[in-house]
C-alpha cells in the first residue's frame, strides 16, 4: 500500500513543524535568558534593613548614591553611627591627602543631612580584601556585632563575602546603593554591565580562595 499525501496535507504538516520549532527555540530563549538574569542578579546582594550598631560605606564613591543610601538609613533610625571607609581622595597633592570620608561628611552636610554621628575610616586599601582586614581591628575596637554594609550594588554580593569571612564575630547585613551602571536582569545587553558582571563574577571566585589565606596570615 502506498500513501500518498497531498500538497494541502504537505502544508499543514510543514506548518506544524515550523511552529513547534519556533516554540521550542522561544522556550530556549526565554530560559536562556532566565538564566543570564539569573546570574547577574547573584552579584547583587540585597537584603532587608534592620536595626544595627553601625552603617559601613565602602569606598568607592563619596559623594554618590552609597553615602546617600547611608544617610538616609540614618535618618531613618537604623544605627546611631555612620562610619566612612575610604583611601586619600586623589585629586590632592600626597602631603595634603584627606581620606575620601571627610569629603563625603561635607558633602552630605550641604545635602542638608546632620552630620554629628558621621565618621570617616581613612586607610590605604587598594582592594575589598584590603579594606576589609584595614577595618577588621577598627569594628573590634568598637564592639559592634550587627553592622549595615553599604557598597554599590554590584558589589555587594562580594563585600558581603570578604567582610563576613575575614571579620568574624560580626553579622554583617547587605543594603546596597542603586546602581545606575549594572543591570542585573539584562547585563549582556550594556557595555558596561558586561564589564562589571565579568569582572564580579571573577572577583567573587578569587576572594573565596584569597580572602581565608589572608586571614590565616593575619591571625
Amino acid at each position: 500500500m502506498v500513501l500518498v499525501i497531498g500538497r494541502k496535507q504537505t502544508g499543514w504538516l510543514v506548518r506544524l513543524i515550523t511552529g513547534c520549532l519556533v516554540a521550542l527555540l522561544l522556550t530556549a530563549g526565554v530560559r536562556w535568558q532566565a538564566t543570564l538574569a539569573a546570574l547577574g542578579s547573584f552579584v547583587v546582594c540585597s537584603e532587608t534593613p534592620q536595626a544595627a550598631d553601625l552603617i559601613l560605606v565602602l569606598g568607592g564613591d563619596f559623594y554618590g548614591p552609597r553615602i546617600l543610601t547611608a544617610a538616609e538609613l540614618a535618618l531613618q533610625g537604623y544605627a546611631p553611627r555612620v562610619l566612612i571607609s575610604g583611601p586619600p581622595y586623589r585629586g590632592q597633592p600626597a602631603e595634603q591627602a584627606r581620606p575620601e570620608g571627610e569629603f563625603a561628611i561635607a558633602f552630605l552636610a550641604r545635602q542638608g543631612y546632620r552630620t554629628d554621628s558621621i565618621e570617616s575610616f581613612g586607610h590605604t586599601a587598594r582592594s575589598t580584601i584590603e579594606e576589609a582586614l584595614a577595618l577588621r581591628p577598627e569594628l573590634a575596637r568598637r564592639g559592634v556585632k550587627r553592622v549595615l554594609l553599604v557598597t554599590s550594588a554590584h558589589h555587594s554580593r562580594r563585600a558581603l563575602i570578604v567582610f563576613q569571612m575575614l571579620c568574624s564575630g560580626v553579622h554583617f547585613v547587605s543594603v546596597p546603593a542603586p546602581d545606575p551602571f549594572y543591570h542585573a536582569d539584562q547585563w549582556w545587553r550594556d557595555e558596561s554591565s558586561r564589564r562589571l558582571f565579568v569582572s564580579e563574577w571573577s572577583k567573587i571566585a578569587a576572594s573565596i580562595f584569597v580572602a581565608p589565606i589572608q586571614r590565616f596570615r593575619q591571625n
